[in-house]
């Protein structure tokens, strides 16, 4: 498994994922740095609800994990990135867990897929027993 690359910030905040509360509070801020970035309500509503999905699939699949959230400033852009991960089972194809409609359990099977297509960046690195890293990014031009 190929490490994603996580640039260092001092604004990288780390929150763990092994609850459901876990998951409310990286909801409640990722949307207040969204906020504080300047996204619209509708970029902000995007946003959450991929790293929901995200978090809620560390949680499940995963057996629990953390997440990391940067914000980015670069040029003419700013920027929130989101980092989940787990040692869990990982992902034996991954091809066919980002197809709509997938699913091991038994959910609609739009949670890897719906949280790619609502992000502007979309990175996964997983191997079969080696766990999962997902990273997401949202920009907006200043």
């Amino acid at each position: 498994m190929n490490s994603i690359q996580i640039p260092p910030s001092l604004d990288a905040v780390l929150l763990p994922l092994t609850s459901d509360e876990d998951v409310v509070r990286l909801r409640k801020r990722v949307r207040e740095d969204l906020l504080a970035l300047g996204f619209s309500l509708v970029e902000q509503t995007k946003v959450v609800t991929a790293a929901s999905e995200l978090a809620r699939n560390t949680l499940r699949y995963g057996g629990g994990g953390e997440a990391r959230i940067l914000q980015l400033h670069e040029n003419s852009q700013v920027g929130l990135a989101l980092i989940f991960s787990d040692q869990g089972p990982g992902i034996e194809n991954v091809e066919l867990a980002l197809k709509d409609g997938y699913t091991t359990g038994g959910g609609l099977g739009l949670g890897l897929s719906g949280a790619k297509r609502l992000v502007d960046e979309f990175e996964i690195d997983t191997a079969p027993g080696e766990g999962t890293v997902v990273k997401i990014i949202k920009w907006r031009r200043l």
